[in-house]
């Protein structure tokens, strides 16, 4: 009896030892890919710098998810604060994760885009939207790296986004996100690498304002 207890007693012993060895690494990590997505979302003004520098204007950014069964992309509107009726962007952007630490905003045009023109009010909207209708800017997604916590930051590649707005051969964009705000600094320029276009000094800042 005594040899049948002290079995029973290494027994527990060892299954208690194998049930306290440290677990393998989950599978799925946290790779904050919707804290990204979520920090992108909202409405955006640049007022504020606007009011401090009279070289920058007062633009307002707006970003909200659409198609959210096709994965994690937003519909883009950017428009002069005055005439929010006449947006001189609109863009749909796809964000995904590559690896760790690293994730892609995606930009797409869209076809006969003045349709839909403030339709970030009412993002059910854009379900009668199909993929047949955006194309994707090939070059031109911003790579973000997460530096820290609730900021990323990121860039286009070097002469990757083709451009050829003001006689421009080529885009850049560098992108701050932050949880209160985004600085987004975008530029064009020519073959010889001459600035064509876009804020001089830095980007711009947009504010969140929801």
């Amino acid at each position: 009896m005594k040899h049948f207890i002290l079995s029973l007693a290494v027994v527990a012993t060892l299954f208690s030892c194998k049930n306290s060895e440290t677990k393998p690494e989950e599978t799925v990590k946290d790779n904050h890919l919707q804290d990204l997505f979520s920090m992108m979302q909202g409405s955006f003004s640049s007022e504020v710098q606007a009011e401090i520098d009279s070289t920058y204007f007062n633009i307002s950014l707006h970003m909200y998810p659409i198609w959210e069964d096709k994965g994690n992309y937003l519909y883009v509107e950017q428009a002069l604060n005055a005439r929010q009726n006449k947006p001189y962007r609109q863009r749909v952007y796809e964000v995904t994760q590559l690896n760790d630490s690293i994730f892609s905003s995606a930009v797409y045009t869209i076809e006969n885009d003045s349709l839909w023109i403030g339709k970030w009010k009412t993002p059910k909207a854009f379900d009668s939207l199909s993929m047949n209708q955006v194309t994707k800017k090939e070059g031109c997604e911003v790579l973000l790296k997460r530096i820290d916590t609730d900021y990323f930051k990121g860039e286009t590649g070097e002469k990757t986004c083709e451009s050829t707005l003001y006689g421009a051969s080529y885009a850049t964009s560098e992108v701050e996100i932050l949880s209160d705000k985004i600085i987004s600094w975008d530029r064009g320029f020519d073959d010889k690498g001459e600035h064509i276009w876009g804020a001089e000094k830095g980007g711009y800042i947009f504010n969140k304002l929801d």
